[in-house]
């Protein structure tokens, strides 16, 4: 399995305390100091990558602009390291394709817990390879593809999750926090109504106007996804 990590911060300190504590958690750590060189690095090494610490605000080149070229590329795992505890900037991160986001001060146990939820997925994925149908919407595991009545829909990392997961139980109901412990992870530290943000997200992706809505809210319970209309959407 890969186990190297793209760190990508500019304050020296931290920088080398954090690369001390994944290396002792036997991780290989690359380090960046500024976005261009986190860019030069991801390009050339992007393959034997688990996963990219990225700090927000950085010289010569934005964090937000690096993680933007990287989501052109592919869906590698980015977690957002950040002083910016803003709701609004969290939101901004997310929107652009960041994986999980990390508020500096941090303990560095919250962070590994961040990262152990990514290489279990990471791991389970890679045992995969299976095509989900429900109704007109398809998803390929081994292409990572969805389709909807024959559109490609582009999903992050984080929205691919959530609806593998629905798609494998098709009619079951979830609550929020089953859904954060199968998705996010029951070391997720986050708050709760992430579920809901990402279910809106899905929403305004795939169940589009002319198509019947496969996402259901379920009053006082949670989230299904399945073809019957009777529930309110």
């Amino acid at each position: 399995m890969k186990n190297t990590i793209l760190l990508v911060e500019d304050e020296e300190g931290l920088a080398s305390y954090v690369a001390k504590e994944l290396t002792f958690e036997d991780f290989d750590v690359l380090t960046a100091t500024d976005g261009a060189a986190a860019w030069e690095i991801y390009q050339q090494k992007k393959d034997r990558l688990l996963l990219v610490l990225l700090d927000w605000m950085l010289p010569k080149m934005d964090g937000m602009e690096v993680l933007r070229r990287i989501r052109k590329h592919d869906e590698l795992p980015v977690i957002m390291m950040t002083a910016r505890d803003y709701l609004g900037d969290k939101v901004t991160g997310l929107d652009n394709g960041a994986d999980d986001y990390i508020t500096k001060p941090f303990e560095i146990e919250e962070l590994l817990a961040r990262i152990r939820v990514i290489q279990r997925r990471t791991a389970h994925q890679s045992g995969l390879d299976q095509t989900y149908h429900l109704g007109d919407l398809t998803l390929v595991t081994k292409t990572r593809q969805v389709d909807r009545a024959g559109d490609t829909i582009q999903l992050t990392q984080r929205e691919y999750d959530l609806l593998l997961f629905l798609m494998q139980h098709p009619g079951q109901v979830f609550t929020r926090d089953e859904l954060l412990d199968n998705v996010w992870g029951v070391d997720f530290l986050g708050q709760q109504n992430v579920v809901d943000v990402y279910i809106g997200y899905l929403r305004n992706k795939i169940d589009v106007a002319a198509a019947p809505h496969l996402f259901h809210t379920v009053r006082g319970v949670g989230y299904s996804l399945k073809e019957d209309e009777a529930h309110e959407h």
